[in-house]
């Protein structure tokens, strides 16, 4: 199995700084061909939400080059994964936290990471990140950590009620506010020929799963260019619809 990566990003129309990170990155190693990626959306007060945002997408960038090769030289494991991938929300809960109180403010961000190997995915969330699995048919594969979404969860109110409320964006959890953070972490089998999609907050408010599917999902091989061009299609769609806030997305094709 092979896989094309691809990743797009934009302040938005009202915001001066864009506190989304992202990275994307495609490597071989001992056990087959392996695509990683991270997405969070940064809170806060000027550059604090984006000092968050890029201090947890580091951390799991250097856990790629730095513990992946090591881990791949077998097949991976999920216990192992959700392992590593705890120490590091909670090592960067804490760092987060401390770099708050010491400039006397609020800082937080979510976290979307996914590893795809060439049989399996992994995937951890918390906060109101997305990934989506796009082929036939589009399949949310991370659930929100919002008001909103524990009330839908609860069966208190519509799909399409959470959708509109106000506070479908008000987070239950996040990383670098709360002493305790625990991410949620989802495993499935890797599918040939479908686009995985991690998008903020920002890229879905004005753009529809039937879009993502119209606009992302075509059968057969596809190229950077073809995405890239596609990706940043979506951004201005959203952004000539209303969008204000930072608006990011990183696909990974599988073939």
């Amino acid at each position: 199995m092979d896989f094309c990566i691809s990743s797009a990003t934009d302040a938005g129309t009202r915001k001066k700084v864009n506190q989304d990170s992202l990275f994307v990155h495609k490597l071989k190693t001992e056990t087959g061909n392996m695509a990683f990626a991270v997405l969070c959306d940064g809170m806060g007060g000027y550059a604090f939400g984006e000092a968050a945002s890029a201090e947890l997408v580091h951390a799991f960038k250097d856990w790629m080059y730095e513990r992946l090769p090591l881990l791949s030289r077998n097949q991976l494991e999920d216990h192992l994964i959700r392992l590593e991938w705890n120490q590091i929300i909670q090592k960067e809960n804490d760092k987060i936290r401390s770099f708050a109180r010491q400039k006397g403010c609020t800082a937080g961000t979510t976290v979307t990471v996914l590893l795809l190997t060439e049989r399996r995915y992994f995937l951890l969330n918390i906060g109101d990140t997305r990934a989506y699995r796009i082929g036939e048919t589009v399949e949310q594969l991370t659930a929100d950590h919002t008001v909103a979404a524990r009330e839908l969860k609860l069966g208190n109110i519509t799909r399409e009620q959470a959708e509109q409320s106000p506070f479908s964006n008000v987070l239950t959890k996040c990383v670098g506010v709360e002493e305790n953070v625990y991410p949620e972490l989802f495993f499935g089998t890797v599918q040939k020929n479908v686009v995985y999609m991690l998008c903020s907050d920002g890229f879905r408010h004005f753009v529809t799963e039937k879009e993502f599917q119209e606009h992302l999902y075509r059968r057969g091989k596809k190229s950077l260019l073809e995405m890239k061009s596609r990706e940043e299609y979506l951004i201005a769609l959203n952004k000539r619809r209303g969008e204000t806030d930072n608006i990011s997305i990183i696909t990974v094709c599988t073939s």
